[in-house]
This record gives structure tokens, C-alpha cells and sequence, in this order.
């Protein structure tokens, strides 16, 4: 890699759209542990 070139980060827009999806991921993941807790109690 020269010095030239730009930096190795992707667009603003990928970057929000990829933190985007790991939030959605997060939300998804602690939905799925409640609704098991709240079935296995039943």
C-alpha cells in the first residue's frame, strides 16, 4: 500500500447501514432470549 492512497474504510453509508444491522441484531437476539425465558416459565 503507498502512502497515496486513500484510507481502507469503507463509505459512511455502508458504515451506518452495518451498524444498523448489528443493533438489529442485538434487538433480535434479546427477543429470542425473552420469549424463551417467558415460555420455559410457563
Amino acid at each position: 500500500m503507498l502512502w497515496s492512497d486513500p484510507p481502507d474504510r469503507p463509505p459512511e453509508r455502508l458504515r451506518a447501514a452495518q451498524a444498523q444491522l448489528r443493533r438489529a441484531g442485538w434487538v433480535l437476539a434479546a427477543t429470542i432470549v425473552v420469549v424463551t425465558l417467558v415460555l420455559g416459565l410457563h
